[in-house]
C-alpha cells in the first residue's frame, strides 16, 4: 500500500475510535446513571449490561487504535454500535422535535459509524498498526 493509504487506514482507526471511547469512559464513571438508562431503556439485567457496555467501548476503541485483530475488531464494534443504535436512539419514540431530532442525528451518526466498521473490516488496519509486518492478508 501507499503510504497516503496507509496513513488513511491509521487516521479512519484513530477517527473511529474518537466516536466511541469516551463515551465508555462516562459509561464506567457513572455506572449508577448508566444503569439507570438502560433501566429505563428496558435493557435486561441493567447492572450487567452497564459494565458489559463500558467495557465494550474501552476495549474496542483500544484494538483500532491499535489496529489489532481488524476483522474481529469490525465485526465486534459494528455489532456492538448496531444494537445500542436500536436501544438506546429509537427517535420514532420522541413526541418532542428537539428530543426527536437529536436522537435521529445520533442514530444517524451511528449509521454512518456502523459503514465505517465496514470499510475496516475490508481494508483492514494499515502498515501502520501492532503487528503489521507479520500480515500476510495484503
Amino acid at each position: 500500500m501507499l503510504f497516503f493509504d496507509n496513513l488513511a487506514l491509521l487516521v479512519g482507526r484513530i477517527l473511529l475510535a474518537v466516536l466511541i471511547l469516551p463515551s465508555g469512559v462516562r459509561k464506567l464513571m457513572d455506572l449508577a446513571g448508566t444503569t439507570a438508562y438502560m433501566t429505563r431503556m428496558g435493557v435486561p439485567a441493567p447492572d450487567a449490561m452497564a459494565v458489559a457496555a463500558g467495557a465494550a467501548e474501552i476495549l474496542l476503541p483500544i484494538l483500532l487504535l491499535l489496529g489489532l485483530l481488524p476483522r474481529l475488531t469490525a465485526v465486534l464494534t459494528g455489532g456492538f454500535v448496531l444494537v445500542a443504535t436500536l436501544t438506546a436512539h429509537r427517535f420514532w419514540e420522541f413526541s418532542e422535535p428537539g428530543p426527536a431530532a437529536m436522537q435521529q442525528i445520533q442514530f444517524l451518526k451511528n449509521l454512518g459509524l456502523i459503514g465505517g466498521t465496514m470499510f475496516y473490516f475490508v481494508a483492514g488496519a494499515g502498515a501502520y498498526a501492532v503487528g503489521a509486518g507479520r500480515r500476510t492478508r495484503r
